[in-house]
């Protein structure tokens, strides 16, 4: 490909269809986005840091280093690129949805047709049959219609001889079929997370799933992280718009698979839901997030816009309106609302703990009814960046850890481990410290400090780096292994204290002690893969609530905008319940830095 001299590798990778892996947000600090280059250029100090001299000989540097300044070959191994095979959580607990009532309704109307002494126009004769059949409230507003619409409508009653099925929302015309008592009409339910897409098409007559599909965030060549994200948007409208139109682009193409997949036009698409985080959101309506990132981190929005789905680009009927989740806070989004929506937070009994382990952890308190929320960053670790030898749960890597008297690794994909995701990162460290090689302040044992009774099989993957560090060998050739080091055990500590500290203070703010709480609710990604015992060793979630009390719940962001489309109740009060839910800011807390300290530590 060509592209001006100047323009930044990294950049030129993703015009070329690339999305590299930029954990840092290309800061150079985190070497994730390693390629070939020929001819190299001069390796600059960063990369004299993040490379080896072996590969730097060979011509490997950084892209998010350099720019393109003469003809250049450029070799991306997998381990670079962004978003191949990558497991991603689309499942959720279905026993909650509502199908009872969906935004998008039908109605069978038959009408007298129009003579000399009844003219009465098209469209109020249609709005006179529907309120005559009780589809439409006496109190609703006149029904109105575009001009597809209307087309259809005045088709639709000529060709079955004025009967047949219109299609509504609130009190708007979508659609009108003559002849039919029954018409296709689908919703698409979004998940906007910072790291992965995901979709779901829904059938508006009776509830049913009609499929389901996932992507990876193209934001992510922008960085990981959503402060990466809003200092790019906030450069200017030219950024902020190439961010959104990018997001947009693969929404767009998720939802055109799902119809393709289930014979369904775009054209009867009349609905759609989505739920971010709240700078997600933001980006994917063109809005700049740049007051997220500094104090005091104010939204520009709280309740839900309501878009029209062809503004956005998206394919759907031309009068389909997307309804945004709306936001708590600055970090408490739209994908937190459709949690407590998904769970049905705000009705269950005594004391429920939400937990979101994604890029940001999103933590909910339900104490019978009334909600406190909070963010946490945690992601980071979760999600295989800061790790030496992270990776997201894609093809190679290690997401399950059993030590025993032989390890066992489970590879994603199968073969040979390329490197360790968060849940093997979790299993992986929870079982060091039952096998007492990691110790509960995080040193992890080398090889001169092996405790009593470790098999042999285990004690021979105990090793040192070449600065001799500790490192539990997990892979790679006997001359370059790869592995488990000091550092990442303390990048495992602060993920996880942030989240336990998250917990312990809106525990303390509403009155309530560990004891109290009578279920927690993973959610998320992470959340689907990690092993409760694990969890609970290195205190990821509290020791002290029994394992019975932690249940898994899916994707509830995606769950939540389902219900949004399903239940005309749930879609009128999402603002009311997003506005009942206390935001907790937790680094405003006096107790924050104390209890996160603390937590630092693990359990055992």
């Amino acid at each position: 490909m060509e592209t001006r001299p100047g323009t930044p590798l990294l950049e030129a990778a993703a015009l070329a269809g690339f999305a590299v892996n930029t954990p840092c947000g290309g800061a150079g600090s985190c070497g994730k986005c390693r390629a070939l280059l020929d001819p190299a250029p001069d390796p600059l100090p960063v990369e004299l840091k993040t490379l080896s001299l072996e590969e730097l000989e060979a011509g490997w540097r950084l892209l998010c280093r350099h720019n393109a300044s003469a003809d250049l070959r450029i070799h991306l191994p997998a381990s670079s690129l962004f978003g191949g095979g990558h497991q991603i959580v689309t499942g959720h607990d279905a026993a909650r949805e509502g199908t009872a009532d969906p935004v998008v309704r039908q109605a069978a109307v038959r009408m007298p047709p129009p003579s000399l002494e009844d003219g009465l126009p098209d469209l109020p004769r249609l709005d006179a049959a529907l309120r005559a059949a009780g589809a439409l409230d006496r109190a609703a507003p006149p029904l109105a219609a575009g001009p597809e619409a209307l087309n259809r409508l005045t088709a639709g009653l000529r060709a079955g001889d004025y009967a047949g099925t219109a299609v509504f929302r609130d009190s708007r015309l979508l659609a009108f079929h003559g002849r039919t008592a029954d018409a296709p009409s689908c919703g698409v339910a979004v998940d906007v997370g910072t790291t992965t897409l995901a979709a779901a098409l829904v059938d508006l007559r009776d509830g049913s799933d009609r499929g389901v599909a996932a992507a990876m965030n193209p934001q992510t060549v922008w960085g990981d992280d959503v402060l990466s994200r809003i200092a790019r948007a906030g450069r200017g409208r030219e950024e902020l718009g190439e961010m959104r139109r990018a997001v947009c682009a693969v929404i767009a193409e998720m939802i055109r698979e799902l119809c393709l997949d289930a014979g369904v036009s775009t054209d009867h698409v009349h609905a759609l839901a989505a739920a971010g985080n709240t700078t997600m959101e933001s980006l994917l309506c063109g809005v700049d997030p740049s007051p997220l990132g500094c104090v005091p981190f104010t939204p520009a929005f709280g309740n839900g816009p309501r878009l029209r789905a062809r503004d956005l680009g998206l394919p759907a009927h031309p009068d389909a309106e997307l309804r945004l989740f709306p936001v708590i806070g600055g970090f408490v989004g739209g994908d937190t609302v459709a949690g407590i929506l998904a769970a049905g937070l705000d009705a269950l009994p005594g004391v429920s703990l939400l937990i979101d382990i994604g890029t940001n952890g999103e933590l909910v308190l339900a104490n019978n009814g009334a909600l406190h929320a909070a963010s946490t960053a945690a992601g980071p670790a979760f999600e295989g960046a800061r790790i030496s030898c992270g990776m997201r749960a894609a093809h190679g890597a290690i997401e399950k850890v059993v030590l025993g008297k032989n390890p066992v690794f489970s590879v994603i994909g199968g073969g040979p481990p390329r490197g360790l995701c968060g849940s093997g990162l979790l299993d992986l460290c929870g079982q060091l410290l039952a096998a007492g090689l990691l110790s509960p302040d995080g040193r992890l044992a080398g090889p001169e400090e092996l405790p009593p009774g470790v098999p042999g099989a285990v004690a021979a993957r105990v090793a040192r780096t070449p600065d001799d560090g500790p490192l539990f060998v997990l892979g790679g050739a006997p001359e370059h292994p790869f592995g488990l080091t000091q550092r990442d055990v303390r990048e495992l500590q602060l993920a996880a204290g942030a989240i336990r500290a998250g917990i312990l203070i809106l525990l303390r703010q509403a009155g309530l002690a560990l004891d109290d709480v009578d279920r927690v609710l993973l959610a998320g990604g992470f959340g689907q893969y990690i092993r409760r015992e694990n969890a609970l060793r290195v205190g990821l979630l509290p020791a002290e609530v029994p394992g019975r009390r932690v249940h898994y719940a899916g994707n509830t962001s995606l769950a939540g905008a389902k219900r949004a489309l399903l239940s005309r109740a749930d879609d009128a009060r999402l603002d009311a319940l997003a506005r009942a839910v206390r935001h907790v800011d937790l680094s405003t807390d006096p107790d924050f830095a104390t209890e996160f300290a603390m937590a630092m530590y693990f359990p055992g």
